[in-house]
């Protein structure tokens, strides 16, 4: 396959994955409400048991499984979420047995993540108040 080929590809499995997280996140908000983030809940672990899902099939195919990979991990499940692929990082880590640093990912990603969307809010705030 062709690199422009491959990317017009990646470009369509974004484009879908990003339709599916909207889908998913409607669903599950007219579901549950929204007075919870269950949207964001239910796209994330979805989205974790897919990649985990493709990964294993990409795994196990004797052809195709570089593009798969690619189409679906990259192009559709990072679309869909990203935190599928935090996930995923985590659990090669303490699949290797790095449990040290798979609690830390955990918690600088987790603590940090919410620590700077704090710190973004202030600031806008403080500067555009």
């Amino acid at each position: 396959m062709s690199s422009l080929s491959r990317l017009i590809l990646l470009c369509g499995a974004g484009a879908l994955g990003t339709l599916a997280r909207y889908a998913a996140y409607l669903l599950s908000a007219r579901l549950f409400g929204e007075r919870l983030p269950i949207g964001t809940v239910v796209v994330n672990l979805l989205g974790s048991f897919l990649f985990g899902v493709v990964w294993a099939f990409a795994e196990r195919m004797t052809r195709g499984g570089p593009e798969v990979r690619l189409l679906a991990l990259t192009g559709f499940m990072g679309a869909f979420t990203t935190f599928s692929t935090f996930a995923s990082d985590i659990a090669r880590l303490v699949q290797a047995g790095r449990w040290g640093l798979a609690i830390g990912d955990l918690v600088v990603q987790n603590g940090g993540g919410v620590a700077a969307i704090v710190l973004g809010w202030y600031v806008v705030r403080l500067g555009f108040g």
